[in-house]
């Protein structure tokens, strides 16, 4: 009897630990699934981001620069005269070279209901734009999404990212605010742990060591194309003058120092006449465009803005009060200023700077990491030019 109610406690304990076991399995296997379950349903998504689209009607996804060449690197690009285009290697070709360190690895489990907190530059109608593109995309995936500003500056911006860092989101998508300074940003959120990616403007390549990926337009390359389209117009001669973006950040290097370096080697015949950084307001940049006109008279033969919006009002008010029908203006855009300026024969030709691609484009990769997809160092905007032929395919405008 003793031996028999022996058996059954055992036999009963033996059921239990089996039980356990296979409950316990069964529990490892159901998160497994889980986790694929998510991945499979984040992957599914894929083609309803892919046919979203921003508010000019075009694809609110592009990727371009797939075959950009990429120049091996001089030993010293700073010892180069700053209008040699490999004086600016590091800043233009930032990621390419990288040496990634403490990259974390990816979780692999989709992108569904992922915390992401991106940290814009500053407040503008292009950077709403911008934000409401990355909300497109965070939309599809569910994700947990917040836009910061810190209004252009830096210090803020700083304190933005301490903040974003005691929050632990999933992933930080950042815009830098100066090139420079920005290696110390990324080395910060690396040490703690959070995925980074960097978007839109250009860090120094240091940086890059610290972040999975950049995305963004490709500034030098666009105004590099852009140059020489400005130099066959004005046939290869003539002086030129800038209207500079904000100085610290890459738009103000590639958008004056990628036409100028370009000009050098394909039109050594244009000169430059001056380069200033006006702001962001019409008013300030007609001034400044008065005094040129003033100043150079006849020798003003063409203008590059690195702004179609406030600048290129600007510019377009100052020629208009001097009568001068004959300087060729071109601009980075494409705002509805600057399309309508096209389409009054003021600006010869803007860049297409989608702003909703742009943010669009930080969510996306940022989506295909938490998917395990293989990342390239950069993932750039397709490079194009507006001019009166086509303009019209970008109405009605983002900003």
């Amino acid at each position: 009897m003793k031996k028999s109610f022996s058996l059954f406690i055992a036999l009963i304990l033996a059921l239990v630990f089996t039980g356990a076991v296979f409950a316990n399995g069964g529990s490892e296997a159901a998160s497994e699934t889980a986790g694929s379950g998510s991945l499979d349903a984040s992957l599914a998504l894929t083609d309803e981001v892919l046919a979203l689209t921003a508010a000019d009607g075009q694809p609110l996804i592009k990727v371009g620069g797939a075959t950009r060449e990429v120049p091996p690197r001089p030993a010293d690009p700073e010892a180069l005269p700053e209008d040699d285009p490999l004086h600016w290697w590091d800043l233009e070709f930032a990621g390419w070279n990288s040496n990634k360190k403490n990259i974390p690895e990816s979780p692999a489990d989709g992108a569904i209901g992922k915390r992401v907190i991106m940290i814009v530059h500053g407040d503008h109608p292009w950077t709403t734009a911008c934000t409401n593109g990355a909300q497109k995309v965070a939309d599809v995936y569910d994700m947990d999404f917040t836009a910061l500003s810190p209004n252009w500056d830096l210090a803020v911006q700083n304190q933005m990212i301490d903040q974003a860092i005691n929050e632990r989101p999933d992933m930080l998508l950042l815009i830098p605010l100066d090139a420079k300074t920005a290696p110390q940003q990324a080395r910060k959120i690396n040490q703690a742990g959070i995925p980074l990616i960097m978007f839109n403007t250009l860090p120094a390549s240091e940086a890059m060591d610290y972040c999975i990926a950049w995305t963004g337009p490709d500034d030098f390359g666009q105004f590099r194309m852009m140059a020489e389209f400005w130099a066959d117009e004005l046939g290869g001669e003539g002086g030129v003058a800038y209207t500079q973006h904000a100085p610290g950040g890459s738009p103000y290097f590639a958008r004056y120092w990628g036409p100028r370096s370009q000009l050098a080697e394909y039109a050594p015949g244009i000169v430059t006449l001056d380069a200033q950084a006006p702001g962001f307001e019409a008013d300030k940049t007609m001034q400044l465009v008065s005094d040129w006109i003033t100043r150079f008279g006849d020798d003003l033969k063409g203008i590059c803005s690195a702004d179609d919006s406030a600048q290129g009002l600007g510019i377009s008010e100052a020629l208009a009060k001097a009568g001068r029908e004959d300087v060729i203006v071109i601009a980075a855009g494409n705002s509805k200023v600057g399309m309508d300026l096209v389409k009054e024969g003021k600006l010869r030709a803007i860049t297409y700077q989608t702003a909703e691609g742009d943010g669009a484009l930080a969510v996306k990769t940022a989506a295909d990491w938490f998917n395990g997809e293989d990342l390239p160092p950069v993932r750039y905007l397709p490079q194009h030019l507006i001019t009166i032929d086509d303009v019209d395919d970008f109405y009605p405008p983002q900003w």
